[in-house]
């Protein structure tokens, strides 16, 4: 997809540190730097206290307000529910870095 300068892209993310393991719900307006962010652990905080390393989950939008209130939905959201979405796109949990890292 290419973006015209003024076109924002936001995406909301799930990552993972293994199949059904710990779970991490995120937005953000540059998924590759964010997730590069997380798998090296460049800050101290949940995903790396929690080895939360794997992208098993992104949609995105133009809209930011649509993106900030699906990430609240899903932060919401029972565990059960979460799985459920990262299955039904990823049923193997394999990890999307290099889908999206292209």
């Amino acid at each position: 997809m290419v973006k015209t300068k003024e076109e924002k892209h936001y995406y909301v993310y799930i990552m993972a540190s293994k199949r059904n393991g710990t779970i991490y719900t995120g937005v953000t307006n540059d998924l590759i730097r964010r997730v590069n962010e997380h798998r090296s652990d460049f800050c101290d905080g949940f995903t790396k206290r929690y080895k939360v390393h794997t992208l098993v989950y992104y949609a995105g939008t133009n809209e930011v307000n649509s993106a900030i209130y699906l990430e609240k939905c899903v932060k919401k959201w029972r565990r059960n529910w979460k799985i459920r979405i990262i299955e039904e796109k990823n049923p193997d949990w394999k990890d999307l870095w290099e889908e999206i890292n292209q």
